[in-house]
């Protein structure tokens, strides 16, 4: 490798030759793939494992680890070792869910205070507390795995659910076990589950983890079971732990390891890098970012289309799906319009006085009760922006939008949310308008305004991600409001 290490790298290198267990913080754009690649190749006489986030990273990866290093997926470890036997299970077709729940059993609606929750529905949640167990480092299954529904969340009502939904979610936990055929379709975390509950050894003198700070609990539990036998490094971004939400968690800040930093980002110039340590700094991050001072990049408003623009919400996807296809601009989405075809299909339903079984929505009735859940209920805030976007141009506009997204490599513009955005980055980016400031509060300052509420450290740490994203040029016209929160003093480095 032709590879000229920083201060930074070659301290992880020497840190690495002495064996102990490392756990690098990497900020955006810092170089962690190369730096890990920099570090097999010095000591090569060492074998060991790559473990990535996906499987198109572990290709790539593959192309710069020297031959000493395994470059795999959990899933293909576990696939390998286990899962290869269920082969002809995980090609099968998918079946409806009422199919599944009536051969687990579940053929009747029940009623929980008040709300009818049908058969499909309680079949969904099931399979979702399947899910939820094969994600965790638990060894049982239990009511805890079952997930609240929507407009169902109290905890008395959520105890009935799981007590009920329990024994079918066993039974189909117990039918995934046979690799010759079963009612339940069978899925890539499940076998990866069944792996690690067999206590695996993986085999080498080291392990590297990739994107640490997002990892699920069932991966954690794998790789710190290999710690009394393998070197760990574990390197990630914990600014860049975003997947909370779902079960994911920052594994390297509480590793009894040397804890080490890379700092120095080879993909913006120094403006960025102040306006990144900015976030850093409100999400508690352990690192600060230095600019590449040959790297032009600036900072502002500008005319023109930008390559890709990052959103907060689904909400705001469509919105600015809307605006680019009316500008004529050909237009992608990251990750396809999946998603917000099923959600517009979802208010289609219910405005025509269908039940849907969209997960987010399945418990509405019609488009009134969603509404009036969504106006007057605290937990259904989160849905007005979308009621209000159904109510204003319709389902048909918004799957009419969906249908002219084209794929990425012929776009002149890509929407993402800023979750689908990791790992990506573009030349020119713009942040959307749908990264809303906090609430105010009920002081007051001393010109009589209200106090702005605290800026919340998730919400810092997907502000961050978003315009990193960004190498020569940011637009960060949503998230302008910073300039006037009391917390948003800019970066003096």
């Amino acid at each position: 490798m032709s590879f000229t290490p920083t201060e930074e790298q070659a301290a992880a290198l020497e840190a690495f030759k002495g064996s102990v267990h490392l756990a690098i913080q990497a900020g955006a754009g810092t170089g962690k793939t190369s730096t890990l690649a920099h570090l097999a190749e010095q000591m090569s006489q060492r074998r060991g494992s790559y473990l990535a986030f996906n499987r198109a990273i572990a290709q790539d990866a593959a192309t710069r680890f020297p031959a000493s290093v395994r470059c795999k997926t959990a899933h293909s470890l576990a696939y390998a070792a286990l899962g290869h036997r269920y082969r002809e299970r995980l090609n099968s077709p998918r079946r409806p869910g009422w199919q599944v729940g009536q051969e687990l059993g579940l053929t009747r609606p029940i009623r929980i205070n008040g709300t009818e929750i049908l058969p499909t529905t309680l079949s969904n949640t099931a399979l979702k507390a399947v899910s939820r167990f094969c994600q965790s480092a638990d060894s049982e299954l239990d009511h805890a795995h079952v997930p609240r529904l929507r407009s169902l969340e109290g905890d008395a009502a959520h105890a009935e659910l799981a007590e009920l939904l329990l024994p079918y979610a066993q039974r189909a936990w117990a039918d995934l076990h046979s690799p010759y055929g079963g009612v339940v379709r069978f899925e890539h975390d499940h076998y990866l589950k069944m792996w690690a509950l067999t206590d695996p050894v993986l085999s080498g003198d080291f392990l590297l983890l990739d994107e640490a700070q997002d990892t699920n609990p069932v991966l954690e539990q794998i790789v710190l079971s290999q710690s009394g036998r393998l070197q760990i490094v574990m390197v990630g971004d914990s600014a860049q732990a975003i997947y909370g939400w779902r079960g994911a968690r920052d594994v390297m800040t509480g590793f009894d390891a040397c804890h080490l930093t890379l700092s120095q980002s080879f993909r913006f110039g120094p403006a960025l890098a102040s306006e990144a340590n900015r976030w850093l700094r409100l999400s508690r991050a352990p690192i600060q970012l230095t600019g590449s001072a040959d790297i032009s990049t600036t900072i502002g408003p500008r005319s023109g289309r930008p390559d890709a623009v990052l959103c907060r919400t689904n909400v705001g996807v469509i919105t600015e799906l809307f605006s680019l296809i009316a500008s004529g601009a050909a237009t992608a989405l990251v990750g396809g319009g999946d998603s917000l075809r099923s959600l517009a299909q979802a208010a289609r339903d219910l405005i025509e006085g269908r039940r849907t079984h969209h997960p987010e929505l399945v418990l509405f009735t019609s488009w009134n009760a969603l509404r009036e859940y969504a106006e007057y209920d605290p937990a259904g805030r989160d849905l007005q922006p979308f009621a209000n976007l159904v109510d204003e141009h319709g389902p048909e506009a918004i799957l009419r939008a969906v249908e002219r997204l084209v794929p990425e490599a012929h776009a002149r513009v890509v929407i993402s949310t800023a979750h689908k955005a990791k790992g990506r980055e573009w030349p020119c980016v713009r942040i959307a308008d749908d990264f809303t400031p906090p609430a105010d509060t009920d002081e007051l300052d001393a010109d009589g305004k209200p106090v702005p509420g605290p800026i919340n450290e998730a919400e810092a740490r997907l502000a961050y991600v978003a315009i990193t994203r960004a190498r020569h040029h940011l637009d960060p016209t949503g998230l302008n409001w910073i300039n006037r929160h009391p917390d948003g003093k800019a970066s003096t480095d």
